[in-house]
């Protein structure tokens, strides 16, 4: 379930980043906060 409710978040701030939204509001932080979250699993795998 939580991986369900992390690709729903990830595949809206990534529709956000390509849209503008984020870069209009100052929130590009959140693309480098989900490559965060992303890398400890791919190190793990």
């Amino acid at each position: 379930m939580l991986f369900i409710l992390y690709y729903l978040i990830a595949i809206v701030v990534l529709v956000m980043h390509f849209t503008g939204f984020l870069a209009r509001y100052n929130a590009e932080w959140l693309v480098l906060v989900l490559a965060v979250t992303v890398f400890p699993a791919v190190i793990y795998l």
